[in-house]
C-alpha cells in the first residue's frame, strides 16, 4: 500500500508518498496559506496513492485537505486516539498537538528512551517521552524565524534578516547585531530549557532536533545528539501502517 502522508503546519504544508517500511522520494510542499482543495488535488494530480494520512495543527485547512480526498480513499487524521506505539501520560491528552504526537511517535520507533524531541518550526516545541515509553508533555517558546520577524514588524529601523552562523558576537553593523542577538541568544533559551527539562526527567535521554532552524542551531548546542529531518514524516508513515 502506497501513502499520502500530510504534514499540515502553520507556515509550510507538507507531502510526501511512504509505502509500510519506506519514505518514498516524491515530496512536496505548499504554503499553509494557500492551501485548498483546489491547490491540493492539483499539485498531487500526477502521484497516485492508496489512502491519506493527515498530521494538522491548523483546523480549518485541515477542513480543506479531508475534502480533497475523503471520501474516495481511506483517510485518518492523526489524534491522541490514533494507534500509536507508546502511552500518553497527560492530562489532557486533546490538547496535545498532532506534530508533536507524529514527533513522539517517529522518536521511539528510531532512538532510544527517555527521548526529547525539539522540532524548530513557527513554534519551537520540546516534547519528552519517557522510557516506559510514554509521551509526557514538554515545552511551547516562539520559533526562531517568527522572534525575527517580529522584531523587524514591531520596530521602525530594524530589518528582516536572513539567518545564517554569526562570525562574531559583537555586531558592527545592525544587521551583524540581530544575527548574533537571535542565533547565540535563541541557542541559551535552547540550552536552560533543556537544562531543566533533563533535571526533572532524573535520568540520561536522547536529544533530537528536527525543523527548519534544527542544523543551524544545533552547531552550537553539544547537548543535542541528532538532527533528523524526517523524524515527523517517519512517525508519520508509522501512525499510516497502524491506522489505515
Amino acid at each position: 500500500m502506497t501513502y499520502l502522508l500530510i504534514d499540515n503546519s502553520n507556515t509550510r504544508t507538507k507531502f510526501r508518498l511512504a509505502q509500510q517500511d519506506v519514505l518514498l522520494d516524491w515530496q512536496q510542499w505548499l504554503p499553509t496559506c494557500d492551501v485548498s482543495v483546489q491547490s491540493v488535488r492539483e499539485l498531487t494530480r500526477d502521484v497516485s496513492f492508496d489512502a491519506i494520512l493527515l498530521c494538522s495543527v491548523v483546523p480549518e485547512k485541515a477542513l480543506f485537505l479531508r475534502d480533497a480526498f475523503a471520501p474516495a480513499l481511506p483517510f485518518h487524521q492523526v489524534s491522541c486516539e490514533s494507534n500509536m506505539p507508546l502511552g500518553i501520560d497527560y492530562p489532557l491528552p486533546k490538547q496535545i498537538g498532532a506534530d508533536r504526537l507524529a514527533n513522539a511517535v517517529g522518536v521511539v520507533q528510531r532512538y532510544p528512551v527517555p527521548a526529547i524531541v525539539i522540532d524548530f518550526g513557527t513554534a519551537v516545541t520540546f516534547d519528552v517521552i519517557s522510557a516506559a515509553p510514554a509521551y509526557c508533555g514538554g515545552v511551547i517558546a516562539p520559533g526562531l524565524g517568527s522572534m525575527n520577524e517580529y522584531l523587524h514588524r514591531k520596530t521602525a529601523l530594524l530589518p528582516l534578516i536572513e539567518l545564517a552562523e554569526p562570525e562574531h558576537a559583537i555586531g558592527k553593523s545592525t544587521q551583524e547585531a540581530m544575527l548574533a542577538g537571535a542565533i547565540y541568544g535563541y541557542r541559551g533559551l535552547v540550552k536552560e530549557i533543556l537544562a531543566q527539562l533533563t533535571r526533572e526527567i532524573g535520568e540520561d535521554a536522547t536529544i533530537i532536533a528536527t525543523g527548519g532552524d534544527a542544523a543551524l542551531i544545533a552547531k552550537g548546542v553539544t547537548e543535542i545528539h541528532h538532527v533528523d529531518p524526517s523524524i515527523t514524516m517517519e512517525g508519520l508513515r508509522f501512525l499510516a501502517v497502524e491506522n489505515l
